[in-house]
């Protein structure tokens, strides 16, 4: 049929049509196909709790029932005495063959019961047979589709109905009992295509919520670093407006160089607004106040410390001024694992670290394991995965994970580059999990109110 005549066609040829095409594609194509019975998953729900020796074996029960069965309908098929035989291989062979080609079983199945029939004396539905037809229905229908079991169940009525000259009485037995070994087989199917179906959309939304979850991050560093960076550019455009008004009479050349600088810098302050405007959400609200730095820690410590955390902080090295957009993603790294402290340990208490070295800034955020009657809290898994973005930013170290005593410890190392003045007096090394024997400059405890 063309297609044309398709889309001319009545719906009720069409659905016509289209079942025809699917009894072709189910039962009459690739029919000598060979696809094997995989074995069991061994890390499926009841197969993991077995030992390991018992594991290896259980993997392969679907096997072993279907021989099983088969090994019954050729026990069924010896009650006859003629053709002793026969009577029990030729229904039992179609049992056995649908743990390798499934379709060409159920064709085999319908041979071997009109072969049956004549060899032996119970007529279209013996022993032998009417096992063997039962089972390899079943099997079959829970290795193809549910609609495949409709076709199989339909054929093996129109089947016994030719041959028993139109009467359906004879054939009803094994219509009846196949269609409720059908119909909770295609009940069990449709629930398990359901599951991995459930299965794989969690595991999408799962990548799509950590890559929504990723991107607001990033956005959130974008919108906190343009202030620190539109501050550096505004410095350079006024710096670069008052240069030529502090040399007396300078050259043409200078006062032009100047000029370009300084519409550069008003240039790219302007990209630089563009650029956020994209970023930035539509409730999203400018800050009044300038971006926070670590020297405004003690009063996020002070506002902790009101919930009820107890907290400590400790500084080792000689404390120096950061670039500032290090300040600022260390401040908010120490906020956000103090954060996690008050959601995930509730009544614990927890210990701030801070290092500076001659290359660097470290972070230890140390808590303990939760304690008194208040539960922990879920968080929306947001936390650590900003910190990482802002540690990658900086090109530095971070590790995060539970401590032996069950609590919880992020230990971050910011680099920052040498400049080309005098340098503090160097300390014992800093490094991502672990502070160096340095001497102590400040330590701070306080108590929850």
């Amino acid at each position: 049929m063309t297609e044309t005549q398709t889309k001319t066609s009545s719906p009720e040829f069409r659905a016509a049509a289209g079942a025809m095409d699917g009894l072709r594609n189910d039962l009459m194509r690739d029919v000598l196909a060979y696809r094997p019975l995989p074995p069991l998953n061994p890390d499926g729900r009841l197969i993991r709790r077995l030992p390991e020796g018992l594991r290896k074996v259980a993997v392969w029960t679907p096997h072993t029932l279907v021989l099983f069965a088969a090994f019954l309908v050729m026990m069924a098929g010896f009650s006859e005495w003629e053709f002793r035989l026969l009577m029990g291989l030729v229904p039992a062979i179609p049992v056995a063959m649908t743990l390798v080609r499934p379709v060409a079983a159920f064709w085999a199945s319908i041979l071997g019961t009109v072969l049956c029939a004549v060899l032996g004396s119970d007529g279209l539905w013996g022993p032998s047979a009417f096992m063997a037809q039962i089972v390899v229905l079943v099997v079959v229908a829970a290795r193809t589709r549910p609609r495949t079991a409709a076709w199989m169940w339909l054929l093996i009525l129109l089947f016994g109905v030719f041959l028993e000259g139109g009467d359906p009485s004879i054939t009803a037995p094994v219509v009846t009992l196949s269609a409720f070994a059908l119909l909770v087989v295609a009940v069990v199917q449709i629930r398990r295509d359901a599951e991995r179906e459930v299965t794989v959309q969690r595991t999408v939304t799962a990548v799509e919520r950590d890559r929504r979850t990723l991107l607001e991050e990033r956005t959130t560093i974008a919108r906190e670093l343009h202030d620190v960076v539109a501050h550096h550019m505004s410095v350079v455009a006024i710096q670069a407006e008052a240069a030529p008004y502090r040399v007396e009479n300078p050259p043409p050349e200078l006062e032009q160089a100047f000029v370009t600088i300084r519409e550069n810098a008003v240039a790219a302050l302007t990209e630089l607004r563009r650029v956020l405007g994209v970023v930035r959400a539509e409730d999203y609200e400018a800050p009044d106040a300038p971006q926070p730095t670590l020297a405004a820690l003690d009063g996020l410590l002070d506002n902790v410390r009101e919930t009820g955390l107890e907290t400590e902080k400790v500084i080792t090295g000689a404390v120096r001024e950061l670039p500032q957009g290090v300040e600022l993603s260390a401040y908010r790294i120490v906020q956000e694992a103090l954060s996690n402290s008050l959601r995930h340990a509730p009544g614990s208490s927890a210990r701030v670290e801070l290092g500076y070295v001659l290359g660097g800034l470290g972070l230890r955020v140390v808590n303990g394991p939760p304690r008194g009657l208040v539960k922990p809290s879920p968080g929306a898994g947001h936390g650590i995965t900003g910190m990482r973005e802002r540690v990658a930013m900086l090109n530095g170290e971070m590790t995060a994970g539970t401590t032996e005593d069950g609590g919880y410890e992020i230990a971050v190392f910011l680099p920052v580059p040498l400049s080309d003045g005098p340098e503090p007096r160097e300390t014992a090394g800093f490094t991502a999990g672990a502070t160096g024997d340095a001497d102590t400059v400040v330590v701070e405890r306080g108590g929850g109110a």
